[in-house]
């Protein structure tokens, strides 16, 4: 066994007492390692509930480790020793590595924050929805902003919209033997369609924000805010448990969305597709993206019923059992498998997938199709579902 093999051996399982194959770094790692992880006894030192040790703690494991795995030591700390009380605290809370599960927590938790404590979670949900918003702001737009005409042409088209082949070949003349390349002196590109507001699609995310779905609650919000902001769609964000929420009002501040989302609950899928119903202006230029494990508290009947309705008028209706990145959803399969039976896609994706997932629904393609070609594995292909 080579030094690296054995140091790595010590690190995984905690063997810190003869430290002679280890560097100060190393022991401080694992000793940080210890607070937490219990393993054959000697892991679990102990951090208790005490917000300056934790904080302290925290504090280590950013030194030692790379964000994405502070964020799973993060969680892990979470579940094993309880520590979502000590979120009430803004001291406890400003050493947090933030990301979307703690913004889910944030907002599940709210209701018990003092007024000290909402200012710093509104700073850390900031942050976060910040990071989200150029992470997935520009694919989202380049993906759907406005409809391309295929046989209208410009000189001047955005970047995305040019059309390469055409380009190429209208500036051959200009290839530059010397650096092997051609200098375009012409650009040519597809040209946009101008859509009035009444051709405008309608696209309305409708919600589930039972404690099951919370990371998928956060990415919708995000999601909503950026179609929001695109001329050539018409958003509505509605979330529902056994109440229903419309925020479709507050999507030019996302953090005012998720502070106004009420995580936890019953579910009452049935009512919320009821109340998306009364609210479609044009069935066949809407769609409607249902995200929800599908574990209906309300009347599964009606609600099978309601969802053939929509798809027989026109409606483009998709199911998402989770719009999130971290691992296979727990959903329903019986509702999941009636629901399929109608025809309308059920599915998990990635955020990263979302922006493709609305231009092909926005432009009235095959989503199973599409899902097959970003090896999603729809729930008509397969009954276990393998989408992430």
């Amino acid at each position: 066994m080579t030094k690296e093999h054995e140091r790595r051996w010590r690190m995984m399982l905690g063997e810190t007492d003869d430290t002679q194959s280890l560097s100060d770094r190393d022991v401080a790692m694992s000793s940080a390692l210890d607070a937490l992880y219990e393993g054959d006894g000697r892991r679990g030192a102990g951090l208790g509930k005490s917000a300056p040790k934790v904080s302290r703690w925290l504090g280590d494991i950013r030194e030692y480790f790379p964000s994405t795995v502070v964020q799973v030591i993060q969680k892990d700390a979470f579940e094993r020793l309880g520590l979502k009380q000590m979120l009430l605290e803004p001291e406890f809370l400003e050493a947090l590595e933030a990301d979307v599960h703690l913004v889910a927590d944030l907002v599940a938790l709210r209701g018990a924050m003092p007024a000290k404590t909402i200012q710093t979670a509104r700073v850390v949900i900031q942050k976060v929805v910040d990071e989200l918003m150029e992470r997935l702001e520009k694919k989202t737009t380049e993906a759907i902003r406005g409809a391309i005409n295929p046989s209208a042409r410009t000189n001047r088209p955005r970047f995305g919209d040019i059309d390469w082949p055409r380009t190429i070949h209208a500036n051959l003349r200009h290839y530059q033997a010397e650096y092997q390349t051609i200098v375009p002196e012409k650009l040519i590109g597809f040209l946009r369609q101008q859509r009035r507001i009444t051709d405008l699609d309608e696209v309305t995310l409708c919600v589930d924000q039972s404690g099951s779905m919370a990371t998928s609650v956060v990415y919708s919000s995000i999601f909503a805010a950026v179609l929001a902001s695109i001329p050539s769609v018409r958003t509505k964000l509605v979330c529902f448990d056994t109440a229903i929420i419309d925020l479709t009002e507050d999507l030019e501040d996302p953090v005012q969305v998720l502070f106004g989302v009420q995580l936890g609950g019953g579910t009452d899928i049935n009512r919320a597709v009821a109340y998306c119903e009364d609210r479609i202006e044009r069935p066949t230029k809407s769609h409607l993206i249902l995200i929800t494990d599908l574990m209906e508290g309300g009347d599964a009947g009606a609600l099978i019923a309601r969802l053939t309705a929509h798809k027989g008028s026109g409606v483009n209706v998709i199911v998402l059992l989770a719009l999130t990145d971290t691992g296979q959803p727990y959903y329903d399969k019986d509702m999941a498998a009636k629901v399929s039976a109608l025809g309308i896609p059920v599915f998990a994706c990635t955020p990263d997938q979302f922006p493709g997932l609305m231009a092909t629904a926005l432009r009235r393609e095959d989503i199973q199709s599409w899902a097959a070609s970003e090896d999603i594995k729809t729930l008509r292909e397969n009954n276990v579902l393998a989408a992430l």
